[in-house]
């Protein structure tokens, strides 16, 4: 994907075409921002631009196509296995990179998720981060930077990654050829972050996230069998639950907006579910509860047992 077609963060490849163009780039860049929001996606497009044989990515020539399908020969993708980055991982990137290149001029790594790279294996990343490797050339992602290792964070360029406006989003999507309004319900639920709005467009995403609230709020402490029964469900997809607290956290704001009487809210579609849940709570209630949430959140990110997390989700939204 060229340059030219991200939206949203013209700021960040004004700064990439300007090295590349001075023959300048970093050897190791820290990009973070929020899930979705198009940091890898402006990663690939600095190696399209990099290796291809035009000024800006052409988007069209092999070694564009190979980067834009993730299968150039000189580019290696490390992203976490199970709950880590390991340091047999980087252990084998780092042969990897010590290798010539077969067709670019140097090589290359995205490394997803930085912050869920092991201490042993963020470590062994260093020297590779200081001197790479035939002018090899790093890209780190993260939604997390404090949770990346400070070591780490001082040998990369950072550059931060805003999530988008909602009128972006909706560009996005609407160039892709979803119907407006999909596009504009999509847009507002995403927190700025395409690839989530992607995931929302189908009717089927709308569908299940209502029958999920729906059941996240019928549970009742004086029977909690089916509410633990609920929570071990949702614990064996440990990947969803950053979403699933997402969700949470922008369905209680609307129930905060509609006591005040606000129309200011993002989940036009369940207004009603939210009129329930408002005249169900107090507002001091509510408060404590968004702030129990969003920490159960923030726990799940310092890697917390996910079934631990799931139980007191569940109990605090039945309390």
């Amino acid at each position: 994907m060229p340059f030219s077609t991200i939206i949203g963060h013209e700021r960040i490849v004004d700064i990439l075409q300007r090295a590349l163009a001075a023959k300048r780039i970093a050897h190791a860049y820290l990009f973070a921002g929020p899930e979705g929001c198009g940091k890898q996606t402006t990663a690939l497009a600095l190696l399209e631009a990099a290796w291809c044989s035009g000024e800006d990515g052409c988007g069209i020539c092999p070694s564009c196509r190979k980067v834009a399908a993730r299968q150039h020969p000189d580019l290696h993708i490390l992203e976490p296995d199970g709950a880590f980055i390991k340091i047999d991982q980087v252990r084998e990137l780092q042969r990897g990179l010590a290798l010539r290149p077969y067709e670019a001029p140097f090589k290359a790594c995205i490394i997803e998720a930085a912050d869920r790279l092991h201490p042993s294996a963020g470590n062994a990343l260093l020297k590779t981060l200081e001197e790479p490797p035939g002018k090899a050339l790093l890209v780190l992602l993260t939604a997390h930077p404090d949770n990346v290792l400070p070591t780490i964070r001082s040998r990369c360029q950072p550059l931060s990654f805003p999530a988008l406006s909602e009128d972006a989003v909706t560009a996005l999507l609407v160039r892709g050829g979803t119907p407006p309004d999909a596009a504009r319900l999509a847009a507002s639920l995403s927190g700025g972050s395409p690839g989530k709005a992607v995931d929302l467009c189908s009717d089927e995403a709308l569908i299940n996230r209502r029958e999920l609230l729906e059941q996240l709020f019928s549970f009742s402490l004086r029977d909690i069998t089916p509410l633990l029964a609920a929570s071990e469900r949702l614990a064996a997809e440990k990947e969803n639950l950053p979403g699933l607290i997402d969700l949470v956290l922008t369905f209680l704001r609307d129930v905060m907006h509609l006591q005040y009487g606000s129309g200011q809210i993002m989940n036009h579609d369940l207004e009603e579910l939210a009129l329930r849940q408002a005249g169900r709570r107090n507002p001091e209630t509510l408060f404590a509860l968004i702030e129990q949430v969003s920490e159960i959140g923030r726990s799940l990110q310092r890697n917390v047992n996910a079934r631990l997390a799931t139980d007191l989700l569940l109990m605090r939204l039945a309390a």
